[in-house]
């Protein structure tokens, strides 16, 4: 049989989907589709051949097309969906829902008819009732369907506990759980810098700051640049695409589809998970303490009310 390239289509050209194509280029991962709705197409193909001459200076070997047609994005094995509209300052995730649902629900009965073998990544927010409905509208298998939060909110929390420790990033582990959102938990007690509690190297007084700035970390862009961030989002999803796609089993936060898992059914929500070939091949329950169960129940209520609205919606 003829070894052939994987294909990975991002719905959305914006400037999470460029940066997502740019990376995947450049760890070729497989060929990209940049795809956008038809009044952006000329859009999507021209940062597309931009990408493509890109790879000719790098020496990357790979095809970027740019489409407003979906049949150009049939058999994608991975689908990241960045598609709606990005918040503007003053704007809360849950602001988005109204404009963000019909996007959501056109992009799942396409990605339902044409990439019905895909593993897909959800970026678009509000999140997790973005990923929720996606799953609801085209009833694919809970393991092959995530969201794309809590790498990116951990990556935040990771970043600004070694500025405060004064060490390297590369040696704090952080984990984030829960709903993407104000509401979201990072998880102290998971957390370390090479092995010892972060708490021991960091004051207490210090990590709730950090924590306060990790739950508002993408307000706290949108608020300087006037859009959401779009580097850090990118790498998240690219993370994820390259632990399902090279079989690589890392235990990442993502929002996953829950059954009974910390005590939550019929939600998606920020939770560890172990990231293979198979998809989420399974969700990994640490102990939390009182205090950070309580935090979760918060924000699942937070995630459940969102849902509900969305299923007025329907």
């Amino acid at each position: 049989m003829a070894i052939t390239r994987k294909k990975i289509a991002l719905i959305g050209a914006g400037n999470i989907g460029g940066e997502l194509a740019n990376l995947l280029c450049a760890k070729q991962l497989g060929d990209v589709v940049l795809f956008d709705i038809p009044a952006k197409e000329n859009f999507a193909k021209g940062k597309a051949l931009d990408l493509e001459q890109n790879t000719a200076i790098h020496g990357f070997d790979g095809n970027v097309v740019g489409t407003s047609k979906w049949s150009d994005c049939a058999g994608a094995d991975v689908l990241i969906v960045t598609a709606g509209i990005p918040r503007k300052p003053g704007q809360s995730r849950d602001d988005l829902i109204a404009v963000n649902v019909p996007i959501i629900r056109d992009v799942a009965d396409n990605a339902k008819a044409h990439c019905p073998g895909a593993f897909v990544i959800v970026i678009s927010n509000p999140l997790d009732a973005m990923v929720y409905e996606f799953k609801r509208r085209t009833d694919f298998p809970k393991e092959r369907v995530v969201g794309m939060a809590g790498v990116l909110d951990s990556a935040r929390f990771q970043l600004f506990l070694a500025r405060a420790a004064g060490v390297s990033v590369k040696d704090v582990r952080a984990t984030v759980l829960g709903g993407h959102g104000d509401d979201m938990v990072p998880v102290l007690s998971a957390t370390t810098i090479n092995g010892v509690p972060a708490s021991q190297l960091v004051p207490a007084d210090a990590i709730q700051k950090i924590i306060d700035r990790t739950r508002k970390g993408g307000g706290e862009i949108v608020g300087l640049m006037g859009t959401s961030a779009y580097y850090a989002p990118a790498s998240s999803a690219v993370a994820m695409t390259e632990a399902y796609l090279l079989d690589q089993k890392r235990l990442l936060p993502c929002a996953a589809y829950l059954t009974g898992e910390y005590g939550y059914k019929d939600i998606y929500m920020g939770v560890p998970v172990v990231l293979g070939g198979k998809g989420v091949e399974r969700i990994v329950e640490v102990a939390l303490s009182v205090e950070e169960k309580a935090m979760l129940e918060k924000s699942a209520q937070s995630v459940k009310s969102i849902v509900e609205v969305v299923k007025k919606t329907a």
